[in-house]
């Protein structure tokens, strides 16, 4: 069975604060052994090479993400602004159409969710495939495990739950309320719904020509080589694909094979907590072993270097990170959304920051951050060096702590071993390069007036940034 996977790696995962963050969302976080959207292309990469649609912002952790993991991606597609997933999916069919597989089958996925049970899961794909090649639009509907409240519902015709048929759909319903959702599970047509698609590409470019002809009509513009991109989605409109196309499909065009595959979204920290709940303890994991006294399910989860002790307190959530903690009754975390709402108020740079942040030649996290010095441990990787730049406010001292380093200062190589430093004057063009195959990590001292990122002047970049 061969399909190309489109997936869709948008949102920021808000509800999985103080983890999760604008500029590191949710797809990325080490929530479990591997980040999310690594585990996602690793499961459907074996059905083909996929297209990967993100935001232009996401670059850096995209690219690293693949190269990293050696990942079988053909094409990302970067969008310039989010437009929602029915502008991404228009997006992705121009782009097959444009490449000559009109008439092939794509599949849509999440990049942030989770699939446990992968043979149920090869099986309903199977299903969907052979339904989409007859023109249908096919959606996989979870077997719901609780009345949830925070998914839709697909009401579909025939109640048993069989991963070899695609059953008729009656009607999408959105997010329940809980006695809704109870009644849901009691009558068994109902099926949460997962926002994945299976379709012909040709005919989901019919779908929408006929539902939404201003936007299709603007997405048809794309140029080949993508260079009218930032144009196009300045005009189009932000909306759902569930809204745009699915929900106004006709029953005769629209089918579902109701599964049970081990399906989770991860979107609230009470999900991953159900999910983790029987994996094992290991030293990397971000689930912690508390010792407990006199409490009991109370989940844990930190990457910090600490030991956890819970006495008297039971079914809480904390959520420890270096600048932030999180502590929560167990059933009431989808309500963090909330709370990140609250603190763009108060304190936004908590929302989009972490005291570290990737780039695309490694990642550097601040130690401290004082009035009259700021301090760093930065990680170059192999084969990877830093732009050539310059401060006007502060120098800086090196020292390497692992892995053997070129400094050029000046113009002027000097080759650093683990424990030798190199003073970086206020002014001076300086850069660091790893020509090894291992790991480069050191020591950065600031001092000066002022430790912000943007007191820098770039002179030479391979990545192309100003």
């Amino acid at each position: 069975m061969q399909f190309i996977p489109v997936i869709l790696s948008g949102g920021s995962g808000t509800r999985l604060w103080p983890v999760s963050r604008v500029k590191y969302p949710k797809q990325f976080c080490e929530l479990l052994d591997k980040p999310l959207q690594t585990l996602t292309i690793e499961r459907l990469q074996k059905y083909g090479a996929g297209l990967l649609v993100t935001s232009e912002k996401l670059k850096d952790l995209t690219e690293k993400d693949i190269l990293q993991n050696q990942l079988k991606i053909e094409k990302v597609l970067y969008e310039p602004t989010g437009k929602n997933t029915a502008a991404a999916v228009a997006l992705a069919c121009k782009y097959l159409e444009l490449t000559g597989r009109a008439d092939q089958v794509a599949g849509v996925f999440s990049s942030d969710a989770l699939v446990l049970n992968q043979v149920e899961f090869s099986r309903a794909l199977q299903a969907a495939v052979s339904s989409a090649q007859n023109g249908f639009v096919v959606t996989l509907g979870i077997q719901p495990r609780s009345p949830e409240t925070g998914f839709g519902y697909i009401q579909v015709k025939d109640r048993a739950l069989n991963t070899h048929t695609a059953t008729e759909v009656m009607k999408f319903h959105e997010k329940p309320t809980l006695e809704k959702a109870q009644s849901f599970i009691q009558d068994g047509h109902y099926f949460w719904n997962a926002g994945i698609f299976i379709f012909k590409v040709s005919r989901m470019i019919e779908h929408f020509k006929k539902n939404e002809p201003t936007l299709w009509e603007s997405i048809n513009q794309l140029a080949s080589d993508l260079s009218n991109l930032d144009a196009i989605y300045s005009k189009i409109k932000s909306i759902s694909l569930d809204y745009a196309i699915i929900e106004k499909l006709d029953s005769d065009e629209l089918r579902c094979v109701p599964c049970d595959i081990g399906w989770s979204d991860v979107g609230s920290w009470d999900a991953l907590a159900e999910v983790t709940e029987a994996m094992p303890f290991t030293e990397h994991s971000l689930k912690k072993q508390p010792v407990q006294i006199a409490s009991k399910s109370n989940s844990i989860f930190s990457h910090q270097k600490k030991k956890y002790t819970v006495v008297g307190c039971d079914d809480l959530i904390v959520v420890d990170t270096a600048d932030a903690t999180l502590i929560c009754k167990k059933g009431e975390s989808q309500k963090v959304k909330d709370l990140v709402d609250s603190l763009k108020i108060s304190d936004e740079e908590l929302t989009t920051e972490h005291v570290f942040e990737n780039r695309p030649w490694g990642r550097f996290e601040i130690l401290r951050d004082e009035e009259h010095y700021k301090s760093k441990v930065i990680q170059v990787e192999p084969g990877r060096k830093l732009s050539y730049q310059s401060h006007a406010k502060r120098a800086e001292h090196w020292v390497i702590v692992k892995g053997e380093a070129i400094v050029v200062l000046n113009d002027e190589e000097h080759v650093l071993k683990a424990g030798e430093h190199i003073f970086i004057p206020q002014g001076a063009k300086h850069r660091i390069m790893n020509r090894s195959q291992s790991l480069v990590e050191f020591i950065e001292v600031q001092v000066g007036s002022y430790f912000g990122e943007d007191d820098i002047v770039r002179y030479q970049d391979d990545y192309g940034r100003k």
